[in-house]
């Protein structure tokens, strides 16, 4: 056994006895097992939080990214800052309906705001739709991690399967309890590694940040700044504009969300996480500086850019501790979406088919269904190819289609009637399987329209489709809007 696999196995092995160690002292209802009992204060809500914002998407994916596209991946810094902004007004409101009414899943709030089991349906299946590909990037993620940091010993497909089963065992057994501790060993190492490996790589082979960018910029000319066509400035204010709408539209973070013990919570995690933000450059520096240092990964092997260069870098003990970090950030994110999905089927699917199941029964059911979402993305992660960003992309496109009926649903009373709500997400959501089944972007679609039209994000283009089928049906079923909403209030 190789010093590098040694410590991912040891901190693995802490990890799983962390998580299995949070439910000591708790009966696992279905409100303790998914919200914690709503007894978190600020400490575990951040690192639940942040838990979900630094995941391997932003770990692989995110030098991935600064590696194979170069400029465009800073979307990825901007969209997390303006959505930590909005989360200041927004998670209160969100938080306070909530406790009144003691809800445990996103589809809940729906349910309760529209009225309609339906439309709570709806959401849920979004949400499911949605979970999967995330998940399907986390097990991907680690599978990529493992296989590199142990010299090829582990491969991926083993990795994975280990880690899953694993997973499976402490989110049955403690849930988001579990969680939340597992991610403070996940958070302490994380940024121990990103930012170590960002300091130093440029520093040990260029001197300097500058004498860095300006290698890239002489080796590969252009690769500093968004091109004019595709992924042009007009992709990228669509794109960050649609990860920073869909950001909270994740049902983790309403799961998140209904933890807290109090509002508060959420003012000063969102003037302290856009800080935390800056972790995101570090790991760009390391993406850069592989481009370099590690050259030739094409396509979706430019997810192994962070990993190369470490490689090459460092000895076995420290590979293998950034290896280890590498591993948390699909963890800590993967057990979140499981009781997520989990929660989210057995509230507002299986108790609309069996409304007198009680709620042990109903714990039961969420907690069965983790190792059988497990399975379904493990599957779907040794089957695909697609980048972590396309993954995490794709997700967003889904999620995203809740936004317009959440904002509209934020008043003292109902704006538009679920039926609106129902056509809007559902016109969305067609849109964006249209668009992905057949590849089709807004230029093969409108190839005579001017080129800031033809680079706008496909799930910019699907909310928009939202919006406008929403629009109409609400005129039609005649739903007054309210003078004044919480919203404004609030500010």
């Amino acid at each position: 056994m190789t010093p590098a696999l040694g410590v991912i196995i040891g901190v693995f092995v802490l990890a799983i006895a962390l998580g299995l160690m949070a439910r000591r002292g708790h009966v696992m209802s279905l409100e303790q097992w998914s919200v914690g009992g709503r007894g978190f204060g600020s400490v575990f809500v951040f690192l639940l939080m942040a838990g979900e914002i630094y995941t391997t998407f932003t770990f692989l994916g995110g030098s991935g990214w600064a590696y194979g596209k170069g400029a465009p991946a800073f979307y990825i810094l901007c969209y997390g800052a303006i959505a930590y902004s909005v989360s200041y007004f927004l998670l209160p409101i969100v938080w306070r309906y909530a406790q009144t009414r003691r809800l445990v899943s996103q589809a809940d709030f729906f349910v309760a705001k529209y009225e309609s089991k339906t439309l709570g349906v709806v959401v849920a299946l979004v949400s499911v739709a949605a979970l999967v590909p995330y998940l399907v990037l986390q097990l991907k993620g680690l599978g990529i991690i493992v296989s590199e940091a142990s010299g090829g010993v582990i491969t991926q497909a083993v990795a994975v399967w280990t880690s899953s089963i694993a997973l499976v065992g402490y989110v049955v057994v403690s849930g988001v309890r579990g969680s939340a501790w597992t991610s403070a060993l996940k958070d302490v190492m994380i940024l121990a590694a990103a930012v170590g490996i960002g300091v130093y790589l440029p520093l040990h082979y260029f001197g300097g940040y500058r004498a860095m960018f300006e290698a890239v910029e002489a080796a590969k000319p252009g690769a500093l700044t968004l091109p004019a066509a595709g992924m042009s400035p007009a992709w990228f204010i669509s794109t960050v504009l649609l990860t920073a709408t869909g950001f909270y539209m994740w049902p983790q973070f309403f799961a998140g969300v209904y933890t807290a013990r109090s509002e508060n919570v959420f003012r000063k995690n969102a003037v302290i996480l856009p800080l935390y933000q800056l972790v995101v450059l570090f790991v760009f520096f390391t993406g850069f500086a592989a481009m370099l240092v590690a050259p030739g990964l094409k396509g979706a092997a430019a997810d192994l850019s962070l990993l190369r260069i470490v490689e090459q870098s460092f000895g076995s003990w420290t590979v293998g501790a950034i290896g280890a970090a590498g591993l948390l950030t699909a963890l800590v994110p993967g057990s979140m979406i499981l009781i997520t999905a989990g929660t989210i089927i057995s509230q507002n699917i299986y108790r609309v088919m069996a409304p007198a199941a009680s709620d042990r029964t109903a714990s039961l059911v969420a907690r069965s269904l983790v190792p059988v979402l497990t399975l379904i993305a493990v599957i779907l992660t040794l089957r695909g190819g697609q980048t972590l960003v396309v993954l995490l992309l794709m997700g967003y496109n889904f999620v995203t289609q809740l936004f317009p009926a959440l904002i509209l649903s934020l008043g003292e009373r109902q704006r538009v009637s679920a039926a609106s709500a129902i056509a809007g997400i559902v016109a969305g959501e067609l849109t964006v399987v249209f668009l992905t089944v057949t590849s089709a972007s807004v230029a093969t679609l409108l190839p005579g329209a001017p080129q800031i039209v033809k680079d706008l994000n496909v799930g910019f283009v699907a909310l928009a489709v939202n919006a406008v089928v929403l629009t109409v049906v609400a005129v039609a079923t005649r739903v007054e809007a309210p003078v004044a909403t919480e919203l404004a209030r609030t500010r």
